[in-house]
């Protein structure tokens, strides 16, 4: 699926209702990133700076997690009950491929 595929769908995405919970911890790792930088700034000590990237780091990781499953459980399965119906899984195996490539980039 193209980029301009994903613009162009219109239906509500899996994390939708979940949505200002993302944005909230999001904004949360986006003032522990610009802490990261004050300590760098300030000469803290590395492994301090260590410590917070590796809590940023791992912030990320529970974020994407629960993107990934919030696709799987919406976007999949949504796909797969409308190969029922229509009888083509074209869409499903788009949707598993794009869950696998995200998959990747996240063991990266």
């Amino acid at each position: 699926m193209t980029t301009e595929t994903r613009a162009e769908n219109t239906a509500p995405h899996g994390y939708t209702a979940d949505k200002e919970a993302y944005l909230k911890r999001l904004r949360r790792i986006e003032g522990q990133v610009r802490g990261i930088a004050r300590m760098v700034d300030e000469d803290k000590y590395c492994i301090d700076i260590l410590t917070q990237v590796a809590a940023v780091n791992k912030a990320l990781h529970a974020v994407s997690m629960g993107l990934l499953e919030e696709h799987i459980s919406h976007c999949v399965v949504g796909a797969a009950q409308e190969a029922q119906s229509s009888g083509d899984d074209t869409a499903v195996q788009d949707k598993v491929q794009e869950a696998t490539a995200a998959i990747g980039r996240l063991l990266r």
